[in-house]
């Protein structure tokens, strides 16, 4: 049986507590903040970030510490656990068949929070998972117990074929070894299983076991095959640590962004236009204009050359990259063009080749770092689609530099500094680093796959960040560095990529003229600190959940005139707050408790009230979304205020 472990770790009393410390995140104190001017960080300078890079360690709700706190095993850090859920699955297959008799059976893996188990059977429903719940209680209340047994492959195709289970007998084919273990619940129900499992059902807590959902899977994940039915359960070592996790899950669903997304009128996915293609609305556009802006200002003041490429393609274009050998099933069709084939584009390297290539290089030149948002267009199954994480069309935070083999380790440290630069500005301090090097099948010789390697480790030692090595886990045309950031849920997303391709300037014969007028191929790396812009919003909003910071937030403050005879007056200060740039708008026609629930519910970090007092003496009374009212002054002095605010987004 497959796994897909991954660590968790919650806290059963983290919940309101962290509500408290995200939405406090960008309290209206930060006026008191001093400015900070953008940029770009040297890459002499060391930093002491911690960061996470403990692989029993992957979600934790409550990141910051205290007395209280419910640390979750996870299937690294106990066995038992691993043995429970893997075990777990097993008990619901066996209750689904003595539910069920024609329900056939397939894979069950342990997973990151739980188990899965997939059925080719009828359609279920919430209140079937009841009736399997209760069969699973009953089992488990027999203590029967979990029994190893070795068998021949001809042995275990005959008892497989007896059961008439079509699926087995494709899993027994798939195994290379002569030798098949198989796992007995007792007497009465055994599955084809390398283990490991708990000595009896008796281990297993049953009050600490839930069946929490039914989706569909294609058999082997190929939309040709059969769709089966898959059940997901969670199981834990006891009642606390699945109230802990039951909490976080609730936790999670409030932050959801796709609901988020909806209620703050952010974006949209259009049935109309079809699945995985993403509407921003205008206050989420707003949110993606700052985005960029910053992304753009850090990158010119890096050294980066901006690029804008072209959205399709000759398919010729593709055959030299490698994409149409080897990403084909992930690219949309070709179009026939004046009897030429064209093709939407899967990624932006070979555009920034083909700019490199335009003109002849020195060695001069290097290092030379070219950088776009490029949109790309990728293949996904419509089960696959979710919210903004995984969408048809994205838009890639990509660059590439192209440099001397003596130049990697400066510039991966150049790009370590400018990823870290960039994720503290949106709030993210805590990152779990990974350094994948060369696998079993690559290109390129020896000599520059151990520089390169290298060159990373010290590029990652001289930044003084602790990361773990993934032996040969890189891709074939180079090493690469991954880093996942954690949110304020203590979840992990991949988001920044740093990878040395030895490949593409091989295909595309990419060259430059050495000190000895003699033509040599670059180095080149490809990087992305954000990934992509729709999946990096989908994680802000869920980090934030939807408060977010004031530099960030579509509107910053709302005007709140107490009657309509302060209306005017309230134009007026919202245009000379729109004069310095600041996100504004006016909201009347309510009586005044209703107008400031209405911009609390829209996340309004700022509203200013207007009544006949304030307009008098030409003033406004400020409130914060969480901190209350915070007194009267000018709107110049309100200005002032936000704008020294938003200039220290990190202060916030």
């Amino acid at each position: 049986m497959g796994s897909l472990a991954v660590a968790t770790t919650y806290s059963p009393s983290s919940i309101a507590p962290l509500r408290a410390r995200c939405r406090f995140g960008f309290h209206f104190a930060s006026f008191l903040s001093s400015t900070t001017k953008l940029k770009c960080p040297s890459i002499a300078t060391r930093t002491t970030l911690a960061v996470a890079t403990d692989p029993t360690v992957s979600v934790n709700p409550n990141p910051n510490p205290n007395p209280n706190q419910l640390l979750l095993p996870s299937n690294e850090s106990s066995e038992r656990l691993l043995r429970i859920r893997h075990t777990s699955a097993h008990v619901m297959a066996m209750a689904v068949q003595k539910l069920y008799p024609d329900a056939k059976v397939t894979i069950g893996p342990w997973i990151e929070n739980g188990f899965y188990y997939d059925f080719d059977m009828e359609p279920l429903t919430d209140k079937d998972l009841k009736r399997i719940k209760k069969e699973m209680d009953r089992i488990i209340g027999r203590n029967l117990p979990l029994l190893r047994e070795e068998v021949s492959r001809d042995e275990a195709h005959r008892r497989i074929s007896a059961l008439n289970e079509p699926y087995k007998l494709e899993i027994l084919e798939s195994i290379k070894d002569d030798t098949i273990t198989i796992y007995h619940i007792g007497n009465e129900w055994w599955d084809l299983c390398a283990g490991p499992h708990v000595d009896s059902t008796g281990n297993i807590n049953k009050k600490a076991v839930e069946l929490e959902s039914i989706a569909g899977a294609y058999w082997r994940g190929d939309e040709r095959k059969p769709m089966l039915q898959r059940i997901y359960g969670t199981a834990w070592e006891n009642e606390e640590q699945l109230k802990a996790y039951l909490n976080f899950k609730e936790e999670a669903k409030r932050r959801d962004h796709r609901r988020i997304g909806q209620d703050l009128d952010l974006f949209s996915i259009q049935d109309d236009a079809g699945g995985g293609l993403v509407f921003w609305h205008p206050k989420g556009a707003i949110v993606r204009h700052i985005i960029e802006d910053f992304w753009k200002k850090i990158h010119l003041k890096c050294g980066y050359d901006l690029l804008y490429t072209p959205h399709v393609a000759k398919a010729d274009l593709w055959k030299i990259s490698g994409h149409l050998d080897f990403y084909k099933e992930n690219m949309y069709d070709q179009m026939d063009i004046e009897d030429e084939l064209y093709q939407l584009r899967p990624m932006n390297c070979p555009y920034h080749i083909l700019v490199y290539k335009s003109k002849l290089h020195s060695y001069r030149d290097f290092p030379i770092r070219v950088a776009e948002l490029g949109t790309v267009y990728r293949y996904e199954l419509s089960g696959s689609l979710h919210g903004l994480f995984r969408v048809r069309g994205f838009t890639q935070d990509d660059a590439h530099i192209f440099c001397l083999d003596d130049q990697i380790k400066d510039e991966i440290r150049g790009v370590l500094d400018l990823t870290e630069e960039i994720l503290l500005q949106f709030g993210f301090d805590k990152y779990e680093v990974n350094l994948s090097t060369r696998p079993e099948k690559a290109v390129g010789d020896d000599d520059i796959w151990e520089k390169a390697t290298t060159a990373l480790e010290d590029a990652l030692d001289d930044k003084g960040w602790s990361y773990q090595i993934d032996d040969g886990g890189g891709a074939f045309y180079g090493p690469k560095i991954d880093i996942k950031i954690e949110d304020a849920l203590g979840r992990k997303w991949q988001c920044s990529t740093i990878q040395v391709d030895f490949n593409l300037p091989q295909r595309f014969d990419i060259t430059y003229v050495d000190s000895n007028t003699e033509k040599r191929r670059p180095i080149m790396i490809h990087r992305a600190v954000l990934g992509s812009l729709e999946r990096f919003f989908g994680v802000l909003i869920e980090h934030y959940a939807g408060d977010f910071p004031l530099w960030l937030s579509p509107i910053q403050a709302r005007v709140l005139p107490v009657t309509d005879a302060q209306l005017e007056y309230s134009k007026g200060v919202a245009n000379k707050l729109k004069m310095y740039g600041i996100r504004v708008e006016v909201c009347h026609g309510e009586r005044l408790p209703k107008l400031i629930r209405n911009a609390e519910k829209q996340k309004i970090p700022l509203m200013a009230v207007v009544g006949s007092k304030e307009v008098e003496t030409e003033t406004v009374t400020v409130r914060s979304r969480f901190g209350g009212e915070l007194g009267t002054m000018s709107v110049d002095d309100f200005i002032d205020r936000i704008r020294l605010a938003s200039e220290n987004p990190r202060s916030l």
